[in-house]
């Protein structure tokens, strides 16, 4: 089975030569080299949580800190949640950490 990132997931059209990355800018998540292969996705795509400055429900979010409450209601949260079976939300802020 195929892992979708976000984008792909939520057809934000935010991603590198997406239809929306002109208008509204690319999404930092599909950017996030540092956590390439996180649950299986491209860069932040499978854990968008963990960046500061996504944009859902029609606004960027900031920091982690900030919008856990909103990801915590995130259709995709949770399909990566039931997906993974080591799923736990701080993963992808260990893989930040192993690149600095």
């Amino acid at each position: 089975m195929r892992k979708l990132n976000c984008w792909d997931f939520k057809k934000c059209g935010r991603q590198p030569g997406g239809k929306k990355a002109e208008e509204l800018g690319v999404c930092p998540a599909a950017v996030a080299a540092d956590l390439d292969g996180t649950y299986g996705g491209r860069n932040g795509g499978r854990s968008c949580w963990a960046v500061a400055g996504t944009y859902c429900c029609g606004e960027v979010h900031g920091t982690f800190a900030r919008k856990f409450n909103d990801c915590m209601e995130c259709d995709f949260f949770w399909l990566v949640a039931t997906e993974e079976e080591d799923f736990t939300p701080s993963e992808a802020f260990r893989s930040t950490s192993r690149t600095t």
